[in-house]
């Protein structure tokens, strides 16, 4: 019998693929962290848990997500592209009658016929009008968090045409952690998750922290670690990102202790770019958080772990949020019978990611919205933007000794080209000198188009109000 080399290195894969002890997942997510807010890009931010682990592992440099916070989640759990889904056009507010649709099966509900215990802690923001919307009912074994995108850090409530509190341990209101910051909660929680946790059992442990999105609080201690820094908002912002730091490495030192880390992937990922214009910094990149610009939507992430093979570097291969799907689906051995995912807009990363093979992304889809009247490609090196890619269009230096305000700016060009290789700053705009390119790139979009759904976004509904549930966020109104 002849076997080909092709063949036998297929079966080697499978067999190290199908055969291999699955290892722990733990994927965390920063809420509004910017491209210049880690200390492993700025070393004004002190960050020594996130820097460790990244500088062990593999720093994804040209890694993309969403302009906001839903459209990002929708990505990490489903694998499509948010225009896809109806997910496109900004976040789910608190009284709107809508969530991820419930016809998508979540990356959890994947995991849990391969054996996996699936945990959330920490926000979600995909829905919560109904039950069937919240993520007990979708794949997650236990939850402890809250439902909507923002909320005050320590009183844990959040205001929106009806003030209630926002914090659940699975569906029961959680009530004794009033004055204690969302950041401390948090890890603590991941830390009684890990030390109960039945280590024959691969662990999915799914870590969106609330931090760094607004409201700005901190406790002082942190704050006071950048005094050097006179501008309030960046003050306080980057005393959040140490908190958050010092979280992460509790939940990491936990890994530690029950000796769970060396079977563990960790992934690091910010949902989307830094808001500016609240403390956040993204230079040297273009744009803020809402925008098509580089600064709205290339992302901070890395990824640490024994079973990655090359570690220790920058990988420069393009990626995708919508690719962590399929590739933490072949991280956990395959894929479980009946489901197939083929058709979603995610590819399978973990060569490139795991031995610095090339990436199996050549282009991706920035956003599609038909409501902000709006979209933006990029395909190879180059870069075109469709309409208005929103406010904040400018470059925002990270203010030190003085304060800085940022200034709404409306950019009204209707298409912008840039190549991204030779200008990441996107400060060359190349339309008129490469209409060919324009073109071919405006024919992608429009392919692309056909398959856009039309935004679920609703009118608020007043019967969300918290004062119908004793005080409380709570689903059964829609």
């Amino acid at each position: 019998m002849t076997v080909s080399v092709i063949g036998l290195t297929a079966l080697l894969e499978c067999l190290v693929l199908c055969y291999a002890k699955p290892p722990h997942i733990v994927f965390i997510v920063a809420d509004d962290l910017g491209w210049n807010d880690v200390g492993f890009r700025n070393p004004d931010i002190k960050s020594p848990n996130l820097d460790k682990l990244a500088h062990e592992g593999v720093i994804l440099d040209q890694y993309y997500v969403q302009p906001v916070c839903t459209p990002s989640r929708n990505a990490f759990m489903t694998g499509y592209y948010p225009f896809h889904t109806g997910l496109q056009d900004g976040v789910i507010f608190p009284n709107q009658p809508y969530g991820l649709p419930l016809n998508l099966t979540l990356l959890p509900q994947m995991l849990k016929p391969l054996g996996y215990s699936t945990h959330i802690i920490g926000k979600w923001h995909l829905g919560f009008c109904k039950w069937d919307y919240t993520p007990t009912w979708r794949g997650f074994d236990s939850f402890y968090g809250y439902y909507t995108g923002s909320e005050d850090y320590f009183s844990h409530t959040r205001a929106y045409k009806g003030i209630g509190l926002d914090f659940r341990d699975n569906t029961r209101v959680v009530l004794d952690k009033n004055g204690t910051y969302s950041s401390i909660v948090f890890a603590e929680q991941a830390k009684k998750i890990i030390s109960s946790h039945n280590q024959t059992v691969p662990l999915y442990l799914y870590l969106p922290f609330q931090s760094v999105h607004a409201p700005l609080e901190v406790p002082q201690v942190y704050e006071d670690m950048y005094s050097f820094i006179k501008d309030k908002y960046r003050r306080i912002f980057s005393g959040m990102v140490t908190a958050m730091d010092d979280a992460i490495g509790n939940v990491t030192q936990a890994l530690v202790d029950y000796g769970m880390m060396k079977d563990t992937l960790l992934v690091f990922t910010t949902d989307n770019g830094g808001p500016s214009y609240l403390g956040a910094n993204n230079w040297p990149l273009r744009g803020a958080k809402t925008t098509l610009w580089e600064g709205g939507t290339r992302g901070t992430a890395f990824v640490h772990g024994s079973m990655v093979q090359k570690s220790g570097y920058v990988n420069t291969g393009l990626m995708h949020a919508v690719d962590w799907f399929p590739t933490l689906l072949t991280v956990a051995s395959g894929r479980p019978p009946g489901h197939r995912t083929d058709s979603i807009d995610g590819v399978d990363q973990w060569a490139m990611i795991s031995q610095g093979a090339a990436s199996h992304r050549e282009e991706f889809i920035y956003n599609i919205d038909r409501i902000k009247n709006n979209s933006a490609i990029r395909s190879g090196d180059y870069k075109l933007i469709m309409g208005n890619p929103g406010y904040y269009s400018g470059w925002y230096p990270p203010p030190k000794l003085d304060a800085v305000q940022v200034k709404e700016t409306m950019y009204t060009a209707d298409i912008r080209l840039f190549n991204l290789k030779e200008d990441p700053t996107e400060h060359n705009e190349l339309s008129s000198k490469f209409p060919d390119i324009v073109k071919k790139l405006q024919a992608k979009l429009l392919n692309y188009k056909k398959g856009e759904k039309a935004p679920l976004n609703k009118p608020g509904d007043p019967r969300a109000n918290p004062k119908y549930f004793g005080g409380a966020w709570t689903p059964g109104w829609c």
